[in-house]
């Protein structure tokens, strides 16, 4: 009984280890809005092409912490910047669907026409390769007819 008390005990011990370095390795709901909060600054000082720029190189530290990144979305539907896929640059992602079909380009781009917010929507977990509910914060960037994103996994 000793022993499977103890055995028992371990395996909790180590779920909440682990299950809390997993937690660690995700971008909160803060963290992804400072960081949108930050792009847009940036947008303000460096001007669109050389925050465009910086947002989509994956080994910028300033643009990636943990899971979040910058994307960057004219209200067209081309991608500006993709942190997570600088191949998705100068595409258009307009009628782009989550797994269930939203239309979820299209609901980032109307909450970015009427101020800032949250979008919920269903995407490919690159960790778990499992379709998982991910919200993005997004604010418009004034004078340019484009959001600024980041993403969370929840």
């Amino acid at each position: 009984m000793h022993n499977r008390l103890i055995v028992s005990l371990f395996a909790a011990g180590f779920a909440s280890v682990a299950g809390n370095a997993l937690a660690a390795d995700h971008c909160s709901a803060n963290e992804a809005k400072a960081m949108a909060d930050k792009a847009v600054a940036a947008v303000k000082s460096l001007g669109a092409d050389k925050a465009f720029a910086e947002f989509s190189q994956k080994d910028n530290p300033a643009w990636h912490n943990k899971d979040c990144y910058v994307f960057v979305v004219k209200y067209d539907g081309m991608v500006g910047a993709h942190g997570g896929n600088a191949a998705l640059v100068g595409k258009n992602v307009l009628d782009m669907k989550d797994a269930d079909g939203q239309p979820f380009q299209k609901l980032m781009i109307d909450k970015a026409k009427t101020g800032s917010g949250w979008v919920d929507y269903k995407w490919s977990n690159p960790v778990s390769k499992e379709i998982s509910a991910k919200s993005s914060y997004v604010q418009p960037l004034p004078g340019l007819n484009a959001l600024a994103g980041v993403g969370i996994y929840k």
